[in-house]
């Protein structure tokens, strides 16, 4: 059993300095449940780890390097995506517990903590998920190469928490809503449907993780007196140097109440 830690962000700092994947998950949902229950109560500060701490594998490659194979019945395929989609949940970790402890002297309301907890909660649940899933197609995480660049994303926001939020949960966990359709699609064309199912609960997730990132992100615009929509596409284009890439899951985004007027101007339609 882990020793709960006596503060938000020292709990953040513990699952950033874990390695093994399956102990970061569930000391994560440890320290979420540990939050929900009032057992820590403080968020303070702690100090802030350069970057996550990983195994050895998977090793990390170039994006183009990442294999990639059909989604069809027969078994690599599948093992491919789900280690990607692995991969991406467990950097999806990281960065929830990096936004606490990053901008913890930042003043924000609890229910800001309690949204990002949440999501942390909710993104261990993928990952294990997914790892199980793994087992039970012979493979497991760290079989196959991974991306080596997803953590770019905290690197060029790490300076403000506006840009944090206009970036991953607006930019980065919103493409999740756009593709994942697709997957579960080709999932249950293969007749994986034990794959689709957990794709569908981390699709559900996605929604609703986009909708907190937009409505902290139009909370910090509010208190600067600064337009959403105008804010957000000027954080893009200066971060990306270019558009928003379509196609876009309208229906889906507009479920997380993220309406085409935010994207649609600077996408690449």
């Amino acid at each position: 059993m882990a020793k709960i830690p006596s503060t938000l962000s020292e709990a953040a700092r513990i699952v950033l300095t874990t390695a093994n994947s399956i102990e970061k998950a569930t000391l994560s949902r440890t320290f979420a449940k540990a939050w929900q229950q009032g057992d820590i109560q403080n968020v303070d500060t702690a100090k802030i780890p350069r970057e996550p701490a990983r195994e050895d594998k998977p090793e990390l490659v170039p994006p183009r390097e990442v294999p990639r194979r059909k989604i069809t019945p027969e078994v690599e395929g599948r093992i491919a995506l789900l280690h990607a989609l692995t991969h991406i949940e467990l950097h999806a970790i990281n960065l929830c517990w990096d936004i606490i402890v990053r901008f913890a002297a930042t003043e924000m309301p609890k229910g800001f903590y309690d949204d990002w907890v949440s999501v942390a909660d909710d993104e261990a649940r993928h990952h294990l998920l997914l790892c199980e899933r793994l087992e039970q197609l012979g493979s497991y995480y760290g079989a196959l190469p991974a991306h080596a660049g997803l953590w770019q994303g905290a690197e060029v926001t790490e300076h403000n928490l506006k840009a944090r939020l206009a970036v991953v949960p607006m930019v980065l966990e919103a493409r999740g809503i756009d593709v994942t359709p697709g997957m579960i699609d080709k999932l249950k064309l293969a007749k994986d449907y034990k794959s689709a199912d957990r794709l569908q609960i981390i699709y559900d997730d996605e929604i609703t993780h986009v909708a907190k990132g937009k409505r902290w992100f139009e909370y910090l615009c509010q208190q600067d007196n600064e337009d959403p929509v105008e804010s957000w596409q000027n954080i893009i284009l200066t971060l990306f140097k270019g558009r928003v890439k379509s196609p876009f899951n309208i229906d889906g985004r507009n479920q997380a109440d993220f309406p085409i007027d935010f994207y649609g101007p600077i996408a690449d339609l």
